[in-house]
């Protein structure tokens, strides 16, 4: 815990002990929000406590910025009329998100029928919206103004409505029928004459999202253009609402944390660690773990199938570590940079050929390397201890330097091309998680090792 943190966490803790709630109101009206989701975290037995001392628009603010587990706590502990007005005050979609992540159904529809009939209305028609689709994170608290409209009367209307808006930005332009023509940045408006017609602005350069996009589809347009926010259209282009940058990169950090989870060759957990139940955790990394254990026992039936060459050249098993680790590093260092070149845009599923053509490059120079690296290694250590290879020392070095090339190569063509099978049959390219490339490079890195052990030592074997 930061020493600063530290020192507000013990005066509130004195505060609320004291009981002396207008104290308390007064210290925590003086931090910063950010701070008090700070406080909530090392204090949760008090996060109600906290939320209810302080005035309605600080604890609506607070309340935004808190992960739902925690929020779900505390509005089942404040009093009705708080848990009223914290719900009527939070925008409409920061109502949906929360609504539509609680997995409470009763407390859902309770929460719903605090809010206005107008609210209502529009939540109930985000929340008719799938799931992971953009029409989940708009609002539909803009401002927008006809086509004919002159600057001077659109600045009239900022002034006028602008307050409601989520953000006053940016102003987008429509036709008779509600059809989204164009946006306008505010400082488009204030360097022209008042008297400019807004149709003299439109340049008909205009990026929208549809309201039934994927939410992946806003990370990708907001990363590739320099815009605050985004209009979301219908199929027949009218406008139902915009994105704001501030759900764009929260819906990124919630990507990020699920491709991490699949990474680690576990479920995506839907709550933070520390408030997931311990069942479910399990649950969650059960599944895999089985998967990735089935999968090297496999590796123990490839090491019984070549048990007695083994035996009579027991001086390979000494790098059966060596070449494991090595095809499985190599696989997960190319599944990794392949999928998070997909998860950016930079590679899709039509480029396979040519990175299957710079994987063969690269796979091969890097065993190739690792092979020389081997050889060397051998051979030092021949001569500083003759006896551990005997005479067969230079068969032992070359099949360990061939077998390198080979599984690098290989755990390099598996690690790339996994992610492209994986979204060529439509799931998600972070499953092919590293545990899972690597088990499967040590069950065909033991088989290529073996085999050209097999190979190199067939008169001594025979």
């Amino acid at each position: 815990m930061r020493k600063d943190l530290k020192h507000i966490v013990h005066h509130t803790q004195l505060l609320i002990k004291s009981g002396d709630k207008k104290k308390l109101r007064t210290y925590l009206d003086s931090l910063n929000i950010s701070i008090i989701e700070d406080l909530i975290d090392e204090l949760p037995d008090y996060a109600p406590l906290i939320i209810d001392t302080m005035s309605v628009n600080r604890a609506i603010n607070v309340f935004r910025i808190l992960d739902v587990p925690t929020q779900e706590r505390v509005i089942k502990k404040l009093p009705k009329l708080k848990v009223s007005e914290i719900m009527r005050g939070l925008p409409p979609d920061d109502q949906t998100a929360f609504l539509g992540e609680l997995k409470d159904e009763e407390l859902s529809q309770q929460l719903l029928s605090l809010l206005s009939p107008e609210d209502k209305k529009e939540v109930s028609t985000l929340l008719a919206y799938p799931e992971d689709s953009v029409g989940r994170l708009m609002t539909p608290d803009y401002l927008a103004i006809n086509k004919s409209f002159t600057v001077q009367e659109t600045l009239d209307t900022i002034r006028l409505r602008g307050k409601n808006s989520e953000t006053i930005d940016v102003i987008y332009i429509l036709d008779d029928n509600g059809v989204l023509l164009d946006d306008l940045r505010i400082r488009d408006l204030l360097l022209v004459d008042p008297h400019t017609p807004i149709a003299d602005l439109m340049d008909d350069r205009l990026i929208s999202l549809n309201a039934e996009d994927p939410q992946e589809e806003a990370i990708k347009v907001f990363k590739m253009n320099n815009r605050v926010a985004l209009p979301v259209i219908a199929s027949d282009k009218t406008l139902l609402g915009i994105i704001t940058i501030d759900d764009v990169l929260w819906l990124a950090d919630e990507e990020y944390s699920e491709d991490m989870q699949r990474f680690g060759a576990s479920g995506t957990l839907d709550e933070p660690y520390l408030d997931v139940p311990l069942y479910k955790l399990i649950w969650k990394r059960a599944g895999w773990l089985i998967v990735l254990f089935i999968g090297e026992l496999l590796t123990a039936s490839v090491m019984q199938y070549y048990e007695d060459q083994l035996a009579k050249v027991i001086v390979l098993a000494m790098f059966l570590p060596l070449m494991i680790s090595s095809g499985g590093n190599s696989g997960s260092q190319a599944s990794t940079l392949i999928i998070q070149a997909m998860a950016v845009g930079d590679v899709r599923l039509s480029h396979w050929w040519r990175v299957f053509r710079r994987e063969i490059i690269s796979g091969l120079s890097l065993g190739i390397i690792l092979g020389i690296i081997g050889f060397i290694r051998i051979f030092v250590w021949h001569f500083i201890f003759p006896h551990l290879y005997g005479d067969h020392w230079i068969m032992v070095a070359s099949t360990v330097s061939l077998s390198l090339v080979g599984i690098v190569l290989w755990g390099s063509l598996i690690g790339s091309m996994l992610p492209f099978i994986l979204r060529r049959l439509g799931a998600d390219p972070a499953t092919s998680s590293a545990p899972f490339v690597a088990t499967i490079v040590d069950v065909t890195g033991l088989i290529i090792y073996l085999t050209i052990a097999s190979i190199m030592f067939g008169s001594v074997l025979s």
